[in-house]
């Protein structure tokens, strides 16, 4: 197996990202725009601040919707605690960490800036294709 991979070789750089204060339609078209279950939040310096998912913006709409109450941030949904990762972290200690963790992306920071995200289909692509090089041989 080759564990040379490292983060920043399947990330997708650069990558989506919400500004703070962003509207809840706004997280939705973007999420849906990029075909992602979550995108990272952050302020106007690059630094990640939070995270929002499909599921939290659900719950959210649909109280906001029912009730017909003002269109929410992205603050008020997201959740500010992120799991994240180094670029310079092997794919293989990622993915062990994605089978405890299970989340479906991880932004990607270094020096406390946001510079990628790192997918659970990226990361399963390249296991796959590392997989394939072990059948070939």
């Amino acid at each position: 197996m080759n564990t040379n991979l490292l983060a920043r070789d399947i990330m997708i750089s650069p990558p989506p990202k919400i500004r703070s204060g962003t509207s809840l339609g706004e997280v939705v078209e973007s999420l849906r725009k990029h075909r992602l279950g979550g995108i990272p939040v952050v302020d106007h310096h690059n630094k990640v601040v939070g995270f929002v998912s499909e599921q939290d913006c659900i719950h959210t709409m649909l109280v906001s919707s029912y009730h017909c109450e003002g269109m929410p941030t992205v603050d008020d949904v997201m959740h500010s605690e992120v799991l994240s990762v180094d670029p310079n972290r092997s794919i293989v200690d990622i993915a062990q960490e994605m089978g405890k963790n299970r989340p479906k992306s991880y932004p990607v920071i270094e020096d406390g800036v946001l510079v990628g995200l790192l997918t659970r289909g990226a990361l399963l692509s390249a296991l796959w294709e590392n997989r394939a090089v072990c059948d070939s041989g």
